[in-house]
């Protein structure tokens, strides 16, 4: 049975497999990070690509895995203004260790995310860090994004799917508020972070070792 969370209440759960505290992999090379994007279609999860620009009641999961270990923590600034922490939480799970080489689905559970409120972008704010941290309660300062999706004519997709180019993963310039709590937790951190596409997934790497916590977005479109 399928449970279903509106993104509007979006909530995420993890499956999280043992890892040392402190990665071996931290003092070795570029750190690296892949998300795809699924869509349930007919009974069947399909990845999708990142910029696909959604519609009401889609039924969304994620995909995460990381070539370090770490701690992972998701939360998510709905295009109705409501900002709450995705995970860890006692809902989803209280276990956010991530380790080098193992895959995460996001939610792990029987749950999904159901596309839900405004048109527009459900900002998720991927916070990666080499360490545990403690998780202050989720406090926006800032507005979500106001912009309503638009399909971008170059991309060309079969069956006449909309892509945004302004949606899927995002890099969050120094100058760009965050709320209260990442900005905490990320401190003067915030480090220059390639984005790259292999076909539908994306990939975020760092050319240096994570020695700080590390936060990007994700942004989700949708009508």
């Amino acid at each position: 049975m399928i449970r279903e969370l509106g993104v509007t209440a979006f909530a995420a759960a993890m499956l999280a497999a043992p890892a040392p505290a402190q990665s071996r992999t931290l003092q070795q090379g570029a750190h690296r990070m892949e998300i795809t994007l699924e869509r349930l279609e007919k009974g069947s999860w399909h990845v999708i690509d990142p910029g696909l620009v959604l519609a009401q009641g889609d039924r969304v999961r994620f995909r995460f895995h990381t070539n370090f270990d770490g701690f992972l923590y998701v939360t998510n600034f709905s295009s109705s203004g409501k900002y709450g922490q995705l995970f860890p939480r006692e809902e989803t799970g209280q276990n956010n260790q991530i380790a080098s080489g193992q895959a995460y689905q996001v939610p792990e559970t029987a749950t999904v995310f159901r596309i839900a409120g405004p048109p527009g972008y459900e900002t998720v704010y991927w916070l990666v860090s080499p360490t545990r941290l403690s998780a202050p309660p989720a406090t926006p300062t800032v507005k979500p994004l106001t912009l309503s999706p638009r399909c971008d004519d170059s991309i060309l997709k079969a069956r006449g799917d909309c892509v945004d180019s302004s949606a899927g993963p995002k890099l969050i310039p120094r100058e760009v508020e965050l709320p209260q709590d990442l900005a905490q937790a990320a401190g003067d951190s915030r480090r220059e972070l390639l984005f790259m596409r292999q076909e539908n997934k994306a990939v975020i790497s760092s050319p240096e070792p994570l020695t700080g916590p590390v936060v990007y977005e994700f942004r989700l479109a949708h009508r």
